[in-house]
C-alpha cells in the first residue's frame, strides 16, 4: 500500500453527456514520481476522464457525482480564475497530435515562452533564456536556431517535444500525456518516452497516461487501469494485470495485441518461378536535386503479403505513389503483372487502376463526408460494370457482407459510424473494383487494438478467399509481423534488408532492423530486462 499522499486523486466520478452516463463510478490515485496507465478503446471514458480532470469538458457534459481533487485542492469546486492557475503551473497536458496543437502562425520558442509569461514574473530575457533550457532539456540541438523555427519546419517528434517542453516548463505535479505517441515511428517513440520517464524522475511529478497501446503501457506505467464502456474493468499494478488479469474483458486486450503474440506459422502461399504480381526493378526516385528512393528491389508474389516496414522520412510514400502510377522515377522500373506501368496506354492505366486499388491510413479523410456509406461503395461499381441498379445493389449486400458490416449502415455517413467501421467501408469500396492487389498504407494505426485484430483476421479471411495480393505499408513491426510473408526494411530511401518476413524478424542482419526491434514497445516492465519479442 503507497504509503505517500496521492498527486491526483478522482473518487467515484459520474459524468452523462446529454443525459447519457459516459463514466460512471471512476475512483482512481496517482502517486509522486510514478505512471498510471489508463487504457481503453475508443468511447471507454479516456478522453472524458482527462477533460473532466483539467475542467474543459465539452457543454454538453456533466458531472453527475463524484470528486476530483489535486493535492488536497478541488478541481470541480474551483473557479474559473482559480482554475487558469492551476493549469500549466500545476497540470501540464500533452496531447494527442502535435500538428493540431501548435499555432502554425508563431515560433515554437514563442509558443514555449506563453506558459511562462502567464504564470511567471520572469522578464522577457529570462523567458527567452527558459525556453532555451527547456529546448535542450527535451533534446533539441541547436536551441537558439529552433526557437526561431515554425511548427510546419520541425518533424512529428520535434513537435511532439514542443509540447512536452510546454507542459513540462513549471515541472508540474502533474502530468497528463494523452496519447503522447500514437502516430510516431517506433524509434521516436521510445526516444518521447524515455524523455517523459526521465522528466518524471527529475521532477517527481506524477504521470496520467492515457493509451490504447498495451505494449507501451506494459514498459511504462506503474500502475494501470483498464476501462469499459465508462467502467473499470480491472485496475493493479502493471506487473500484476499483466502476470495475473482478472477480467476477461482484459485477457480478451491482451489476447488481441500483436506485441504480445507470434505470428501463427502459415504453408508457403506461393510456388517458386511464379512471375511476380508486382516486380520493382532499381527503382529511383527524386524532387529536384534531393533523393527520395535509391535504387529499391523487390518481388510481390501473388496471393502474398509484402510488408514495407520505414519511419517518417524513409520513402515510403514515395515508394507508394510510384507503385499505384502516380509519379515516375528517375530510373529503375515497376511492372504489375508483367507489364511495365510506364510505358501503358490509357486503357491499360484503367485497367490496372481497377485491378489495383490503394486503401489509405485515415479513412475519415478518404471517405466524402458529403455521401451516405451507398453512395461511397456504390461509385466504383457505376465507374467499372455496366450492370444496372439491381445487380448494384445485390452486389453492395455482398460487399457488406463480406466485410461485416450490417446493411443499416448503408444510408449513414462516414461521422455516424466508428473508425473501425469507416475503415471496412474503405475496404469494401475497394473490393468494389474486384481487384486482385490491395495497397494497404498504415490501414490499422489508428485503430484500437481489438478492432484492429478483427481487421487483421478480415484481411487474412479475404486473401485467402480471393487470392488477393497485398502490399502492406506501416511503422509497426509487430502488425506486420502477423500478416507479411516477406519484407521490405527501407531507411532513407535505400533498402536496408529484404527478404522472409519471418527470417528477419528472427534472424536481422541490419544494424538498423536490429535497432528497430529493440526499441518495439512490449518487451520490458518498468525498467526490467527487456522480454524476447514477439516469442522470437
Amino acid at each position: 500500500m503507497n504509503t505517500q499522499h496521492p498527486v491526483l486523486d478522482i473518487s467515484h466520478l459520474g459524468i452523462s453527456y446529454d443525459g447519457k452516463p459516459a463514466v460512471e463510478n471512476i475512483s482512481l490515485q496517482t502517486f509522486p514520481g510514478r505512471t498510471m496507465a489508463l487504457i481503453g478503446e475508443s468511447g471507454s471514458g479516456k478522453s472524458t476522464i482527462a477533460k473532466a480532470i483539467i475542467q474543459l469538458l465539452p457543454p454538453s457534459a456533466r458531472l453527475t457525482h463524484g470528486t476530483i481533487t489535486l493535492n488536497g485542492i478541488s478541481l470541480t469546486d474551483a473557479t474559473p480564475r482559480g482554475l487558469n492557475t492551476i493549469r500549466g503551473r500545476q497540470i501540464g497536458f500533452i496531447p494527442q497530435d502535435p500538428s493540431s496543437s501548435l499555432d502554425p502562425r508563431l515560433p515554437v520558442g514563442r509558443q514555449i515562452e506563453e506558459v511562462l509569461r502567464l504564470h511567471t514574473s520572469q522578464s522577457r530575457a529570462e523567458r527567452r533564456g527558459h525556453v532555451l533550457h527547456l529546448l535542450e532539456h527535451v533534446g533539441f540541438s541547436e536551441p537558439e536556431r529552433r526557437f526561431s523555427q515554425f511548427p510546419h519546419e520541425l518533424s512529428g517528434g520535434m513537435k511532439q517535444r514542443v509540447l512536452i517542453a510546454i507542459a513540462v516548463a513549471l515541472a508540474p505535479a502533474l502530468l497528463i500525456a494523452d496519447e503522447p505517441t500514437s502516430a510516431l515511428d517506433v524509434t521516436i517513440q521510445s526516444q518521447i518516452l524515455d524523455l517523459l520517464d526521465r522528466l518524471r524522475e527529475e521532477s517527481g511529478s506524477s504521470v496520467l497516461m492515457i493509451t490504447h497501446d498495451l505494449a507501451v503501457a506494459r514498459d511504462r506505467a506503474h500502475d494501470m487501469i483498464v476501462l469499459q464502456h465508462g467502467r473499470i474493468a480491472e485496475q493493479n499494478t502493471t506487473r500484476s494485470l499483466f502476470e495475473s488479469p482478472r477480467s476477461s474483458y482484459t485477457r480478451k486486450l491482451l489476447a488481441d495485441s500483436p506485441a504480445f503474440h507470434s505470428r501463427p506459422a502459415t504453408p508457403a502461399r506461393f510456388v517458386s518461378g511464379m512471375r511476380p504480381a508486382i516486380q520493382v526493378k532499381d527503382l529511383t526516385v527524386a524532387y529536384g536535386s534531393q533523393t527520395a528512393v535509391s535504387h529499391l528491389s523487390f518481388d510481390v508474389q501473388p496471393g502474398t503479403t509484402h510488408g514495407i516496414i520505414g519511419e517518417s522520412g524513409s520513402g515510403k510514400t514515395t515508394l507508394l505513389r510510384c507503385l499505384m502510377g502516380l509519379i515516375s522515377p528517375q530510373s529503375g522500373s515497376v511492372h504489375v503483372n508483367g507489364k511495365d506501368i510506364f510505358s501503358e496506354t490509357s486503357a491499360e492505366r484503367r485497367q490496372r487502376l481497377r485491378n489495383m486499388q490503394l486503401v489509405y491510413q485515415n479513412p475519415w479523410s478518404s471517405l466524402d463526408p458529403r455521401l451516405t456509406i451507398r453512395r461511397i461503395i456504390e461509385e466504383p461499381l457505376r465507374n467499372y460494370f455496366p450492370e444496372g441498379q439491381a445487380w448494384r445493389q445485390t452486389r453492395l449486400h455482398e460487399l457488406l457482407e463480406r466485410v461485416h458490416l450490417p446493411l443499416h449502415l448503408l444510408e449513414r455517413y462516414p461521422s455516424e459510424i466508428s473508425g473501425g467501421q469507416c475503415q471496412r467501408v474503405a475496404l469494401a469500396r475497394a473490393l468494389a473494383a474486384q481487384p486482385d492487389i490491395l495497397v494497404l498504407d498504415e490501414f490499422v494505426s489508428a485503430l484500437d487494438v481489438t478492432v484492429q485484430a478483427r481487421i487483421l483476421e478480415l484481411l487474412s479471411e479475404l486473401q485467402k478467399e480471393l487470392d488477393l495480393t497485398f502490399v502492406f505499408v506501416s511503422h509497426d513491426l509487430a502488425v506486420v509481423r502477423q500478416i507479411a510473408d516477406t519484407l521490405s526494411i527501407i531507411r532513407y530511401g535505400k533498402q536496408e534488408e529484404y527478404g522472409d518476413a519471418e527470417q528477419i524478424f528472427r534472424k536481422p542482419a541490419s544494424p538498423y532492423t536490429q535497432t528497430l526491434l529493440q526499441t518495439i514497445p512490449g518487451q520490458k516492465q518498468n525498467g526490467n530486462q527487456p522480454q524476447k519479442f514477439l516469442g522470437s
